[in-house]
């Protein structure tokens, strides 16, 4: 019996020693400059030399309770590097010795969890500037708080892209799609969508701490998804036209098309209005135009306008989104309110929509659960990132109060006189008349 009681013990001990968490430190945020170091997912955390640079894991804990904490790094032989973890308002020093062979392990002691919930594990370099606090390989998280902990342990550090989905009823031409929309947060690397469809997106974005954009893109026909030097002619979207100031080109990498921009800087907290409709100019072709209410000029103006080939439709799929485009600063939190959106049918009928259903992207799925979408201030809002509390369901609908406004000053700029067989059967508006 013993020698088999040794054998039970052994295999429970290498149980309990595999239990510890291993959180790569290439999932890890820098701030306040998430260019201070390099990330990457061969070499970890390297050339971390800044002592004003701060590294920051987050997780979720569902067992408060004792956590052990340790760093992995690398480090020369005869240095060493003195560092500070801070977690839940406790924070323990310690010093790392290098070891040419071997990674070294830096253990911070016990830290206790109060209580469940999102928590920031914060490790600081307390050397001099200029000097190497060592190679990050991994932050050690073991005992009791470890119990069902979650942690994205992924290189991609984006947040979910969050989504809203419009029902549109069936046998609805719709040739217009009007929605309002109010940034509520806007670190740099949020696109912020309002009115998107099977063709295209519409929104605007954040691109820097000093400028600001909005974006206009229309989708070619075919399946290429990377380069649009592989697009034949006749699957390429054409410009028709494009509003003064508009940049128009490119795009690729997320499916190919053409895209257009007009830098512009947009409030944070000012509701920004956006509109795109559809013109079928035969079987096969469509004219997608997207339009922004400028609010420094309060008028209407055309961002720009393309040809669709293979799509002599309206449009469908409609939809609204929220993206942190770039990784980097994915610990931050996105929000935005999305408001007042109406249809408008080929026969010029306008019907408000109400009901939104949330969708995510795969990293949604369970790398990061900090999205979520809801009802505030009578509009929809979608949330991501800054690993706050606030799981929903996919798929799951809402519904927002009905404002009974629809749009009452489409002062639309004209586009270019476009003669098709449509146009001369006058089953289309003229491209000078408003939508109504």
């Amino acid at each position: 019996m013993k020698p088999c009681l040794l054998f039970i013990l052994a295999v429970c001990c290498g149980l309990r020693a595999s239990a510890a968490l291993q959180i790569p430190a290439f999932t890890a945020y820098l701030d306040p400059d998430p260019d201070g170091a390099r990330v990457s997912e061969r070499s970890g955390i390297t050339r971390w030399r800044d002592p004003d640079l701060k590294v920051s894991w987050f997780g979720e804990f569902k067992t408060p309770g004792k956590l052990e904490a340790a760093i992995e790094l690398r480090l020369p032989a005869g240095a060493t590097s003195k560092l500070r973890l801070t977690v839940a308002g406790q924070a323990h020093e310690a010093t790392a010795h290098g070891d040419d062979t071997h990674p070294v392990t830096v253990k911070f002691g016990s830290f206790e969890l109060a209580t469940a919930g999102y928590q920031r594990f914060t490790l600081e370099s307390l050397n001099p500037a200029g000097q190497s606090a060592g190679d990050l390989k991994t932050l050690i998280l073991d005992g009791p708080a470890t119990a069902d902990a979650h942690f994205n342990l992924k290189e991609r550090r984006n947040a979910a892209s969050v989504h809203l989905v419009y029902p549109v009823g069936k046998g609805t031409n719709v040739q217009a799609f009007y929605c309002e929309m109010t940034g509520v947060e806007d670190p740099i690397w949020t696109y912020y969508m309002a009115c998107g469809w099977h063709r295209g997106y519409f929104g605007m974005q954040v691109n820097s701490p000093t400028e600001r954009r909005i974006i206009f893109s229309v989708w070619d026909s075919g399946n290429e998804a990377v380069s649009r030097d592989k697009v034949g002619h006749e699957d390429r979207v054409t410009l028709v036209a494009k509003g003064e100031g508009v940049y128009s080109g490119d795009f690729g990498n997320e499916g190919t098309g053409g895209h257009s921009h007009l830098k512009f800087h947009w409030k944070t907290g000012e509701k920004q209005r956006f509109l795109v409709t559809a013109r079928p100019v035969d079987a096969t072709h469509t004219i997608f135009s997207g339009y922004y209410f400028r609010p420094d000029q309060k008028k209407w103006m055309l961002i720009s306008s393309w040809k669709a080939p293979k799509d002599g439709g309206w449009l469908r799929g409609l939809y609204s989104f929220s993206e942190n485009f770039v990784g980097d600063n994915g610990q931050l939190r996105r929000k935005a309110l999305y408001g007042n959106q109406w249809l408008q049918t080929d026969e010029g009928q306008w019907i408000e929509v109400t009901q939104a259903s949330f969708s995510h992207d795969p990293t949604g799925n369970a790398d990061r659960l900090d999205r979520f979408m809801g009802v505030e201030d009578d509009a929809f809002f979608l949330s991501q990132g800054g690993f706050v509390p606030g799981f929903t369901r996919f798929g799951e609908t809402f519904f927002r109060p009905a404002t009974g406004r629809p749009p009452t000053d489409l002062e639309l700029p004209p586009l270019p006189v476009l003669k098709t067989a449509a146009r001369a059967a006058n089953l289309l508006p003229e491209p000078s008349t408003a939508v109504h």
